[in-house]
């Protein structure tokens, strides 16, 4: 591992970069994160509350699935949630559930009574505002903790993925849900991509959570990633309406889990300034 630099990418604070060769090494790593955010959170709170998304995060899950953590990590603790998820049925093909459950719950001795799906029988904002309902009553047992900031839910850990249009949960570019500061989980009818219906956390729960991670792979997204995390980007007409820009922790820490093609924009744009940067080998 050595350490690279840029000062166009410097990440902002509390904000760590992470680039991998291949996704499989992505996934051994986010294994060994993911493993150290749950022994300290169970360790300093006898809980660990992680939300989840959808799309390919689950494929990147794999290892936390066998050796040695299948055995090491103490499940029961484990208490599981959604930053987003599609207004369909749990066991329609687009559902972040179904997705989650096949690629990673059903492998690993999670209880049943601490996994935390939407309400899939409910109309979409009805969802919304039971799945918000439900976090604040886990907020005043303290399942989940609580930001002394904002009084936000406080997620030992909210897993991401960006789209290539810096979309993270289900918070898109431009769209009002965007603006959100007093709800804590919010719906949408109009996704630009398909399904319309979702439900999401807002901004103001994802940057309340103690740690987050957004892993993204794949060229296509290098453009958004260079944008995300520079804090001198320029090439879009408003980059602060990228959602995963946004992503900024207030008593926390991100780190992004990025493949070389993802990252390619950030390589061609090194000096020797410092920077909070890792490349794996």
């Amino acid at each position: 591992m050595e350490k690279e630099s840029s000062a166009t990418y410097e990440p902002k604070r509390n904000s760590e970069i992470r680039v991998f060769e291949s996704s499989d090494e992505i996934s051994t790593d986010l294994a060994e994160y993911i493993s150290q955010v749950s022994e300290i959170s169970v360790k300093e709170r006898g809980y660990f509350a992680i939300a989840l998304s959808g799309g390919p995060l689950v494929s990147f899950l794999g290892k936390l699935c066998e050796a040695p953590y299948n055995k090491t990590l103490d499940w029961s603790k484990w208490y599981i949630f959604w930053s987003d998820e599609r207004a369909v049925a749990k066991n329609h093909a687009e559902s972040n559930y179904r997705l989650t459950k096949e690629g990673f719950l059903a492998k690993v001795p999670i209880l049943n009574g601490h996994v935390y799906s939407i309400n899939d029988n409910a109309t979409v904002e009805d969802a919304a505002t039971d799945y918000e309902f439900m976090i604040r009553q886990l907020v005043k047992v303290r399942t989940i903790g609580v930001s002394e900031r904002n009084d936000c839910p406080k997620f030992d850990l909210i897993l991401l993925t960006m789209g290539s249009d810096g979309h993270v949960a289900s918070l898109f570019p431009n769209h009002p849900a965007m603006e959100l500061k007093d709800d804590w989980v919010t719906y949408i009818t109009d996704s630009p991509q398909p399904p319309p219906e979702r439900i999401t956390f807002t901004l103001p729960v994802i940057n309340s959570a103690s740690n987050i991670a957004i892993v993204s792979t794949g060229d296509d997204k290098a453009k958004a990633v260079h944008i995300a995390v520079s804090d001198m980007a320029e090439g879009l007409d408003a980059p602060t309406s990228l959602p995963a820009r946004m992503v900024q922790p207030t008593d926390g820490k991100l780190v992004w889990f990025l493949d070389k093609a993802a990252a390619s924009f950030l390589d061609s744009k090194n000096d020797d300034d410092d920077a909070c940067y890792e490349r794996h080998e």
